[in-house]
């Protein structure tokens, strides 16, 4: 019995194993006080095989949990499975069902804009859900979406434009793409790049978007070692490409970079003619036997000297950063991370950077396993970092979950309210605020 449970990957079991029953739970125990301010949703989203396995942590089937807050009240918890086509037809292979742009495993992210809440993943389209996170059905931007788009677009601080992108396994196999404040997609412009690579996320500032063209390659080979259909391939090298937020595929500038694998950046801004982005750097992705883990680099991108500079920031292991969302693509003080546990994927604390300063404070779950921190701005605070930082926290002597929400300006005392859930939230991937009036 013991060396079965030995064979058991990490995610299908503990606190990442996943539930099945959908529950909507009203009356919630509050600890301490909930800012008035704070008027809206936490969402999160995150993989939740239906079946009881999935051959890899990326490939369950996406689950929503939700948690409402308003005038210092928290009204309700809902757990809700996005319930895709993939969902819907148990025996579907999401292997085989990459050409289908409806057959979204919507396990990724969630996020708002132009009046819609979207799940994410970065093989299909978005899938819209209510503000009671039912599933409504996939959106392609009126017809414009035609291939797959990313689980990490981006919302510009000032503009509010949604910029995005979208990765294949044949030509094109990258994708941009640009659309309005109110929801309707300007651009699709194909991007020139050598192969078919797993580009998970991307960066942009006021004037620019950022490609991590990085060599993490599509080769079937990789389901013998990972369970995806994606390898390390040094020899494909790694660049980062400048492009104009409106530019094509001819105004991009590729630069060289040391090989590397970045799932999630921080931030990027312009200095002058410089472009500064900070990311989760890992040595390798996706290799056999290798364990790299991620930390914070900053690279500065010289565009008239043609160069990229890169440094370590901090040695310790950090991912799923978050910014303030007015300062995305702007310059930012302050950053946000989930601090990771040995071994595992969940955050054992929450980190904040001052970057002006390089210095930073660490918010500690005292054995709770957090999942990412998002930063929600107080409506009536001027600083950058005046607001609260909201998580779902499993509690392993309970076996259930709460959110907690911490002041970002008394970052490393005890958060000032708890939400008790019902239930226990599995470790997932990426969640944000959703705030009434969206």
């Amino acid at each position: 019995m013991s060396e079965q449970l030995q064979e058991v990957p990490f995610w299908l079991k503990d606190n990442f194993a996943p539930v099945f029953e959908e529950v909507t739970e009203t009356d919630l125990k509050v600890t301490g006080v909930i800012p008035s301010e704070l008027n809206g949703r936490l969402l999160r989203n995150g993989a939740n095989p239906q079946s009881g396995y999935s051959a890899h942590w990326f490939l369950g089937n996406g689950m929503l949990h939700g948690v409402e807050i308003r005038d210092g009240k928290a009204n309700w918890y809902r757990n809700r499975y996005v319930k895709t086509p993939l969902f819907l037809d148990p025996d579907a292979d999401v292997m085989s069902s990459l050409a289908d742009m409806k057959m979204s495993s919507a396990n990724t992210h969630v996020i708002h804009h132009a009046g819609k809440i979207m799940a994410l993943e970065e093989g299909h389209w978005p899938f819209v859900v209510s503000d009671e996170l039912e599933t409504i059905g996939p959106h392609n931007f009126g017809g414009k979406l035609k291939g797959a788009m990313t689980a990490h677009p981006k919302t510009c601080g000032e503009t509010g434009e949604l910029l995005s992108f979208g990765y294949s396994v044949s030509e094109p196999y990258l994708t941009y793409h640009r659309t309005s404040a109110e929801g309707e997609m300007l651009q699709v412009e194909p991007i020139t790049v050598k192969g078919a690579t797993m580009i998970h996320d991307f960066n942009i500032t006021r004037n620019h978007v950022v490609f991590m063209d990085l060599p993490v390659v599509w080769d079937l080979e990789g389901l013998k070692s990972s369970g995806l259909p994606v390898i390390w391939d040094e020899s494909y090298g790694a660049r980062l490409g400048v492009m104009p937020r409106n530019g094509t595929d001819a105004d991009v500038t590729w630069y060289e970079i040391n090989p590397c694998y970045v799932f999630h950046p921080l931030n990027a801004y312009e200095e002058g003619s410089k472009i500064v982005v900070d990311v989760c750097r890992m040595e390798n992705a996706m290799k056999p036997g290798a364990n790299s883990p991620p930390m914070l680099y900053r690279w500065v991108i010289d565009q008239d000297a043609g160069t990229v500079s890169e440094t370590q920031l901090d040695d310790r292991v950090v991912d799923f950063t978050r910014v303030c969302d007015t300062v995305v693509g702007l310059k930012n003080r302050y950053g946000y991370a989930a601090a990771f546990a040995p071994r595992l994927p969940v955050a054992e604390g929450f980190m904040k950077y001052d970057l002006d300063r390089d210095s930073s404070e660490f918010h500690d779950l005292k054995g709770g396993q957090g999942s990412e921190a998002v930063f929600v701005k107080d409506p009536n605070g001027q600083a950058e970092d005046d607001g609260w930082v909201l998580s779902y926290v499993y509690r392993p002597e309970e076996n259930k979950s709460e959110v907690v929400v911490i002041d970002s300006r008394s970052f490393d005392q005890e958060p000032i309210a708890r939400i008790h859930l019902p239930v226990r939230v599995p470790a997932g991937f990426h969640g944000n605020w959703v705030p009434d009036g969206y």
